[in-house]
């Protein structure tokens, strides 16, 4: 039988970078490449590609843990240096298992730039949990920081 869970997450992290530098590392491929999906025990496979735009979809695949996981964005809402909108599925094996809404706010504070991301989720016939995505997220966002000090 089919089920569903809905659930959501909010992250806050400050980066001692100014908002321009933090939202350039999300709207290129060769800046978002080095900081997203390129976790410990995550292998790529195939092209990742980036159309960052209003419409524009990002599509990355990747083995782990014996399997490949496909994520597929479309950019919803853009405003340069303060807020990225999209929606994405992820599915395990050519099988969905969630369907998201995510939204990162970028605000300047003393000393750089204060992000705040919200997931909602729903998460598929037991395959995800709002809890696995909120542990993946918050790694890649400490691969951001990484990223952004060198």
């Amino acid at each position: 039988m089919s089920s569903v869970v809905h659930d959501s997450f909010s992250i806050e992290r400050t980066y001692p970078h100014p908002p321009e530098k933090v939202f350039a590392a999300w709207a290129t491929i060769d800046a978002k490449r080095q900081w997203f999906g390129n976790e410990e025990g995550i292998e790529p496979v195939g092209a990742q590609t980036l159309d960052f735009r209003v419409g524009g979809r990002e599509h990355f695949t990747a083995k782990a843990e014996g399997k490949v996981f496909d994520f597929d964005a479309t950019y919803c809402d853009i405003v340069e240096n303060e807020r990225i909108v999209w929606t994405y599925d992820m599915l395990m094996d050519g099988q969905r298992i969630s369907v998201s809404l995510a939204t990162i706010q970028l605000t300047g504070v003393p000393g750089g730039t204060e992000l705040m991301m919200t997931e909602q989720g729903a998460f598929l016939d037991g395959l995800d949990t709002n809890d696995q995505r909120r542990e993946g997220t918050e790694q890649f966002l400490g691969n951001l920081a990484t990223f952004l000090a060198s």
